[in-house]
């Protein structure tokens, strides 16, 4: 497996792609959804990183379905981390989540609604794991400097910046993908969330909606607006998925997909040279 410096040289390097389901629901489903996004992966030589949420902390309603938790998930995501051989990366909520996930994980991420949270995002560099940082739903681009800079302060320099959408009114989210090149400018890697990008928040009353159609389009759009990877859920059958389906992929359609955007980031890098 990859070291911390390793894995993060790997990222800067651009052309990887951060999947899996939105929670993780069984372990079976979670090795199901590591392996296709695998294969598509490999064949267009896209780096992957498996994701998945021991705990979505921040549902609409205080009934839906969170996870498994965090032992059982973490010991899922193990089990997952050894049979693929992906390096995996899931969310903390809490200050003292980050050493114990650190144990387990590669890459620990803060939640949108999470990302001016000092005290977590300190938690979080001071484990010396890569630490990605979703752009809250409510700041610009260029606030994501001090974000950065928490992480920075706690001696650790691995840090992704990731864009997913900026509130557009109520249930809505729109994407600027002028943001793209502005977080680059502060020094990290960024990548684009391509599912949650398209969510309709609280748009179902009792859970978010999305409109799964547009994932691919903003997801090369971002791409050809210098993402150097692009964030996505998918399901074997999305609609059925406990949290987040309807902005969910299913695993069919990531070969296409993945075939697009690495096209697209081979003519960006020729545009370099």
């Amino acid at each position: 497996m990859f070291t911390p410096d390793a894995l993060y040289d790997r990222l800067k390097a651009g052309r990887f792609i951060i999947a899996g389901p939105c929670v993780l629901e069984s372990l079976e489903l979670g090795l199901e959804t590591a392996l296709a996004v695998r294969e598509a992966a490999a064949a267009q030589d896209l780096f992957v990183v498996f994701k998945s949420s021991y705990d979505k902390a921040n549902r609409t309603s205080g009934v839906s379905f969170r996870g498994p938790g965090m032992a059982k998930g973490l010991e899922w995501l193990a089990q997952i981390r050894e049979e693929t051989g992906l390096p995996v990366i899931t969310d903390i909520h809490e200050p003292d989540q980050a050493a114990p996930v650190a144990e387990v994980v590669d890459i620990l991420q803060i939640p949108a609604f999470l990302c001016r949270q000092t005290s977590l995002l300190e938690a979080a560099g001071r484990t010396g794991r890569v630490v990605n940082i979703k752009k809250g739903q409510y700041v610009s681009p260029r606030d994501m400097g001090p974000a950065m800079g928490k992480v920075l302060q706690a001696g650790n320099s691995r840090v992704l910046l990731t864009e997913r959408g900026t509130f557009f009114g109520y249930n809505n989210l729109v994407v600027d993908m002028r943001a793209i090149p502005i977080m680059r400018s502060l020094g990290a890697p960024v990548v684009f969330d391509a599912t949650h990008s398209v969510q309709l928040p609280g748009g179902q009353g009792e859970s978010s909606s999305g409109e799964r159609g547009f994932v691919a389009p903003l997801a090369k759009a971002a791409v050809a607006a210098g993402a150097d990877g692009v964030f996505l859920e998918c399901h074997p059958n999305p609609d059925k998925a406990l949290c987040d389906g309807p902005n969910s992929l299913f695993l069919t359609d990531l070969p296409d997909l993945f075939k697009y955007l690495a096209a697209l980031w081979r003519m960006s890098d020729a545009d370099k040279k």
